[in-house]
């Protein structure tokens, strides 16, 4: 390891020779995954390479090489496993269906309409109430009314969207 952490390439090769073919059976055994064994193995020796000036004769460089492998096993044990893209099937979106969105999107110009309709002080309880999400106390200080004022124009103005709307809207709305 010495002459490795000097740069010496023939040194390195003689090492990676020496515990290649142990450290790929160990790598297979813990991930029967031949593909991925050779990866680890490989990544193993990456860090003989660039880890060597910083090694430590603590132990037996095969102890030290295969706490390396093990580790680097666990690592990828615990990534998700790659799905072929074959396998994975098709993406669905998560968004709505076009028919989905174009229902929504009627169902939202009809009800602005309603809205619209309205009269004045309906239109402006409910838009402040369901649009900008006030309380009806703070619509009530808007409008310059009373809270039970608001709230009696909000069931009148529900009352006239159901009664215009029919059954686009839910009853609960």
């Amino acid at each position: 390891m010495a002459r490795v952490a000097g740069g010496d390439e023939r040194a390195f090769q003689v090492l990676s020779r020496r515990h290649l073919p142990a450290m790929l059976g160990l790598a297979r055994r813990i991930l029967g995954n031949a593909g991925d064994a050779e990866d680890v193995a490989q990544e193993a020796f990456v860090r003989v390479w660039t880890h060597a000036p910083r090694w430590q004769p603590l132990a037996q460089f095969r102890t030290w090489l295969t706490r390396v492998v093990v580790n680097l096993c666990l690592d990828r044990k615990r990534r998700a496993p790659w799905v072929d893209l074959e396998a994975a099937g098709d993406v669905v979106d998560p968004g709505p269906r076009a028919d989905e969105k174009a229902e929504s999107d009627e169902r939202e110009r009809m009800l602005t309409a309603a809205i619209n309709k309205l009269p004045a002080r309906q239109r402006d309880a409910i838009m402040l109430t369901y649009t900008e999400g006030m309380s009806n106390a703070q619509v009530a200080e808007i409008l310059d009314t009373s809270v039970s004022a608001v709230e009696t124009l909000l069931i009148r103005g529900k009352q006239n969207l159901r009664r215009t709307l029919g059954g686009v809207i839910d009853k609960d709305d």
